[in-house]
């Protein structure tokens, strides 16, 4: 048998990419002001920003594309949708919306009661951690004591504090805490995995207070390949019966359709036996996202989503998209290049932090890292770092994250191995001269999710 798993597909299609001058690649990473979010994409060689909707759809869901009832109310693709989504999660009500963070603006802002309220997570992504702030919360992050010692061999790096947890709810008081959010998997501690275990621990933390669950969910599927190969007790089931007994854990979904329902644009509100809280968010979808049969997409996008979630799934296409991970983690680690370790589900986490000792936190050492991987090779990464953690929105300090990491993010069923074996060349090449590379200052910072159209420039010495 291979070490690594072959992919359960094979190519129809394929789409150019081209590898610009070096030279020419400093002139466009300078005309975007140092931040690899404001480079074109024609310009990118192999692009590991995001796999937020950068996936290749399969034949089904092309086929299915064709079927969509583009009807504004009552579409027969909404309720193809709607089908399979309960029959995945168990949950009595959904409403599509257009991507996750739209998601989060609908449901989020209808926990907090009271000024001043807090939500409790494994990590807050960001923008879940943004949509809390704007709600008039504030987030506080519970990872476990495991997660960010990245060489340290645990299975479950994206795990609770169990016991901070309760420490918490009880500090703040039960009638402060709008909601906990179990990320699955955890994103920013380095696409990690949370054991079921821990999942079913939080659930009974949360009914002992009478605190809301909610999922952010939007790599559940990856998650739950996690917990079937690392959790002794869960090697005989099912990944859709780990998925179920997931979602048993919890009272609201939330989802970024556009990773684990492997489409370009979707999301989803999923509520458990909560009727009140149901309507409150379609009354919020209306003006936000659109009707809540449509929920701001396409007939044609809800056909292919309703298929993508099915397949995401899939056994087969589960342990490819895991190994594909693991392959440039290893390669990479091969290299001495510092990563999170074990890999996670959706990208390879390099830490910056102790790769460039030399530069400060608030100078950004993973995004300085980031600029530097793009000129040697035209690969565009992403900071999840301080820069990306933001500002105190109380001192408006810089805040310091736990980790400066570059996540080098996979999309799904898009690249080859033969593309990962370029990464880790290119990559080497960085880390050979990483003592010289210099950390950056700010041109121009936007008060909310800065990182996403910053301007920076080099710190001169």
């Amino acid at each position: 048998m291979p070490r690594y798993a072959l992919p359960p597909y094979k190519i129809k299609m394929v789409e150019e990419i081209r590898l610009i001058s070096k030279e020419l690649r400093q002139k466009r990473l300078e005309e975007a002001g140092y931040n690899p979010f404001r480079l074109r994409s024609e310009d990118v060689y192999i692009d590991l920003l995001t796999d937020s909707g950068t996936g290749a759809m399969s034949d089904r869901q092309w086929g299915a594309l064709m079927q969509g009832d583009e009807s504004y109310a009552g579409s027969r693709s909404f309720y193809k949708l709607e089908e399979v989504v309960k029959r995945i999660t168990g949950y009595d009500y959904f409403i599509p919306v257009h991507q996750g963070r739209g998601a989060e603006q609908v449901v989020l802002p209808l926990l907090v009661k009271q000024p001043n309220m807090i939500f409790l997570s494994n990590t807050h992504f960001d923008t879940t951690r943004a949509h809390v702030e704007l709600s008039g919360a504030r987030a506080i992050d519970i990872p476990a004591k495991e997660t960010y010692d990245a060489s340290a061999v645990f299975p479950f790096k994206g795990n609770f504090d169990l016991e901070k947890l309760e420490k918490q709810i009880l500090e703040h008081g039960i009638e402060r805490i709008a909601g906990i959010i179990m990320t699955i998997t955890n994103n920013s501690a380095g696409g990690q995995p949370v054991s079921l275990a821990n999942i079913k621990a939080v659930r009974e933390i949360s009914l002992r207070y009478g605190i809301k669950t909610i999922i952010d969910g939007a790599r559940y599927a990856e998650n739950a390949y996690f917990i079937q190969q690392r959790e002794e007790s869960c090697k005989h089931m099912s990944i859709k019966e780990i998925a179920k007994e997931v979602f048993h854990c919890a009272d609201i979904f939330l989802m970024s359709a556009k990773k684990d329902g492997l489409v370009n644009i979707g999301g989803i509100i999923a509520i458990k036996n909560d009727f009140a809280l149901f309507q409150a968010c379609q009354t919020r979808v209306v003006p936000y996202e659109g009707f809540p049969t449509y929920g701001g997409l396409a007939g044609r996008d809800m056909e292919a989503l309703a298929v993508g979630l099915e397949e995401a799934l899939d056994p087969a296409y589960l342990r490819y998209r895991i190994d594909e991970v693991r392959y440039l983690g290893d390669l990479l680690q091969a290299a001495g290049i510092p990563i999170q370790f074990p890999t996670g589900g959706h990208a390879v986490f390099v830490d910056c932090g102790q790769m460039c000792p030399h530069i400060p936190f608030d100078q950004f050492p993973a995004h300085s890292v980031a600029c530097e991987l793009y000129i040697e090779g035209g690969i565009r990464g992403v900071e999840i770092g301080s820069l990306l953690l933001g500002r105190d929105p109380d001192t408006l300090e810089n805040m310091k994250a736990p980790k400066e990491y570059l996540r080098l993010t996979i999309p799904r069923r898009t690249y080859t191995f033969e593309h990962w074996n370029y990464v880790a060349e290119v990559f080497k090449n960085v880390f050979e001269r990483r003592e010289s590379i210099k950390g950056l200052e700010f041109v121009y910072e936007s008060p909310v999710l800065r990182h996403f159209t910053a301007l920076m420039k080099p710190i001169q010495a």
